[in-house]
């Protein structure tokens, strides 16, 4: 009796120990006793039984060297002794945080709709108040700060629409099918949960250029998409090669169900524009093999090298005709942040979709409506970006000359950083074509590329820390945005002062120079 009490005894300890066990695995909250003698609970959200998809999100232009950055700064501010004054954060395009000046039309009416009071000023032109006026008109309550239709604002969408149809020469837009974002961000990330389902073989592959933004691997981490990866081609100026796009997706083709063809035009953050003839290619590609086209066209504006031009995708979609204007799906994204307006902070933007299901726009415009809408001071100055001022509206010499002047001064510092990066021995940077961003190659000795594996990093990112730690200049390492096996990059925004750019450029071509001989 006894001998049967104590194996039912062993047996209970074993069953608890074990019911612990599982708890633990399947993330249950265990109770323990803490020193003075009062009971607590494990967390019920760990590491452990979070979102598995989330840990897999990785975004570069704001991640470790950023965050050591941001230390070193508060270092600085602290009297620690180092070998520069500041921080250049030249890792990401932030115009407005770089000095670049903010169109005075723009935040003249965003003023007015921001505090109506200011229309019975006398200091602001009549198109800023006519422009103000109309819009409030179209908000809920006469103010910015009420709740708009979750696709936007209805006058704003049919001034987008307007907009697309001047830019691409009168190929009709219905502003039923434009949406507004919060920033081009919001719309891809949209368009990318429509697109994304299956399981196993048949999961969604989504086709991106490498290197890529880092927005979409995040995205489609998070989603538990399969990224299928094409490779721009670096020895034609970043340019898209039609056999690349066809060795990527027979590849995937294997494991994945590639849905959607992604392209980045002008580049980020390679710098360059595709000619009519490549983008033409790709819209008989993705027609051929069925794939939704995605493009991403927030730098429209920012095409500087002679003989380069910009074409929407749309529009040359159109000219092919009705075999492929009727047919080809495309999402095509634009954005307040980036060309002349650098707005970041605003979080205006727009999709349009072509060609869609009307079953799946219906899901859109729900799915759309439960993050309510985007918020309207960027809806407000998406319109102002699509309905800027025109001859003979007091506004309009102002606006030209700004507009001119900081597209011009841009195009400058493009040229200005290929010539200079092109002057140091081990670097070599293709033109940049257009957006804000040079990548250069950069040549780096085996010494310390072993001593990088060695601690767990990649020798670029490897070498943009040590740049960072030695002369305060944040760069992101091409790693962070994918390259081809055995090469090395970093990302460099254009956008600093011409002043700073100077001395940013003399720094990474002096510390390049140092680091060569150091490793060498």
């Amino acid at each position: 009796m006894a001998q049967s009490h104590h194996v039912a005894r062993r047996k209970q300890i074993k069953s608890i120990a074990l019911s612990g066990v599982s708890e633990r695995r399947r993330g249950l909250a265990q109770e323990k006793m803490t020193e003075n003698g009062v009971f607590s609970r494990d967390k019920v959200l760990t590491i452990d039984t979070m979102n598995p998809t989330v840990k897999n999100v990785e975004y570069a232009v704001r991640g470790p060297i950023v965050q050591r950055a941001i230390q070193i700064e508060k270092e600085l501010r602290e009297g620690v002794k180092k070998p520069f004054t500041e921080v250049i954060k030249a890792n990401i395009g932030d115009a407005h945080a770089m000095g670049q000046q903010p169109i005075t039309f723009f935040r003249q009416v965003l003023a007015l709709c921001s505090y109506p009071e200011l229309l019975n000023e006398n200091m602001f032109p009549e198109d800023a108040k006519n422009r103000a006026r109309r819009i409030l008109q179209a908000c809920g309550g006469g103010s910015v700060g009420a709740y708009s239709a979750s696709q936007g604002i209805d006058c704003v969408r049919q001034d987008v629409a307007r907009y697309i149809e001047r830019r691409d020469g009168g190929v009709p837009c219905d502003p039923d099918n434009v949406y507004l974002t919060t920033g081009a961000s919001d719309g891809i990330v949209t368009m990318l949960k429509l697109l994304v389902c299956g399981e196993g073989a048949s999961r969604t592959g989504v086709m991106i250029s490498i290197p890529q933004y880092p927005l979409y691997s995040a995205a489609l981490a998070e989603l538990g998409a399969v990224q299928v990866n094409y490779y721009l081609n670096e020895e034609k100026c970043w340019s898209m090669d039609l056999s690349e796009l066809e060795r990527s997706l027979a590849e995937a083709r294997k494991h994945c169900n590639p849905k959607a063809l992604c392209i980045i035009n002008p580049g980020n953050p390679t710098g360059q524009v595709q000619s009519r003839q490549c983008i033409e290619d790709v819209i008989r590609f993705a027609a051929k093999e069925r794939l939704f086209l995605m493009a991403d066209e927030v730098y429209q504006d920012n095409v500087y090298a002679e003989g380069c031009q910009f074409h929407s995708f749309k529009k040359v979609l159109f000219e092919l005709g009705p075999e492929y204007s009727d047919n080809v799906e495309l999402a095509s994204f634009h954005s307040t942040s980036k060309c002349y307006m650098g707005e970041c902070g605003f979080r205006g933007g727009y999709m349009e979709v072509i060609n869609m299901d009307p079953e799946v726009q219906a899901q859109l415009s729900k799915l759309v409506s439960v993050r309510l809408c985007p918020p309207v001071p960027g809806q407000a100055l998406m319109d102002l970006v699509v309905n800027s001022p025109q001859p003979g509206e007091p506004s309009h010499t102002t606006f030209m000359k700004e507009r001119t002047a900081t597209l011009s001064l841009l195009a400058e510092k493009a040229k200005l950083t290929e010539q200079i990066l092109n002057t140091v021995p081990g670097i070599t940077c293709n033109p940049v074509q257009g957006a804000m961003y040079s990548f250069p190659n950069i040549s780096l000795p085996e010494k310390s590329i072993k001593e990088a594996k060695a601690l767990g990093q990649a020798p670029d990112m490897f070498y943009c820390m040590k740049l960072l730690e030695e002369t305060g200049i944040c760069l992101v390492p091409g790693s962070g945005f994918g390259q081809k096996d055995g090469t090395y990059h970093f990302r460099m925004t254009i956008l600093p002062p011409t002043d700073k750019l100077k001395i940013l450029l003399a720094k990474v071509k002096e510390f390049h120079q140092k680091f060569t001989q150091q490793y060498s």
